[in-house]
């Protein structure tokens, strides 16, 4: 299967995936506007084509998800153009449980590595795959809410989210 890609509406916006013959390769966060959603997943664009009989499921669980339900998403995930550590960090991140937050510093130490703080926020960063790899339940060590790339605001709306989802 060559790459196919979707957008969906979300009630928090448009989003849109990518997924080659391995596994999901991109998925954006929610955009005010289809287009918006389709620039961030350009640069797979040329090699794409739309399909959205693939992403039935994915699209339902996401949906399920942004309605405040527990969603454990077991879709095969296509990292081949990340580092080994990126990766590491990405697989430490999906072990924090859904409604709750850890550290950066956490990450790190989970990694044997407690120097390296920084570059965990940098993989998260690069985060291919954001609610997927859930890149959001990464807190600041004061519990500041740190960076995100989707925006502060979009990071505490899924963080608060899922805490009332959790009870």
């Amino acid at each position: 299967m060559a790459h196919a890609y979707t957008v969906f509406d979300t009630e928090f916006g448009w989003m849109a995936i990518v997924a080659s013959e391995y596994g999901l390769c991109r998925l954006t966060l929610p955009q005010p506007a289809v287009d918006k959603a389709l620039v961030l997943i350009s640069d797979f664009l040329p090699k794409a084509a739309a399909d959205t009989n693939a992403f039935r499921e994915l699209g339902f669980n996401l949906t399920r998800y942004f309605e405040g339900e527990q969603i454990d998403f077991s879709d095969d995930l296509d990292l081949r153009g990340s580092t080994d550590f990126q990766r590491d960090v990405w697989e430490t991140n999906c072990s924090i449980p859904y409604g709750e937050t850890r550290t950066y510093g956490w990450i790190a130490e989970k990694l044997g590595r407690p120097g390296s703080v920084r570059a965990v926020g940098q993989a998260l960063a690069r985060n291919p795959l954001p609610i997927i790899i859930p890149c959001h339940r990464v807190v600041g060590s004061s519990g500041s809410l740190g960076g995100y790339s989707g925006g502060l605001e979009l990071k505490k709306r899924l963080l608060e989210l899922e805490s009332k989802g959790k009870g």
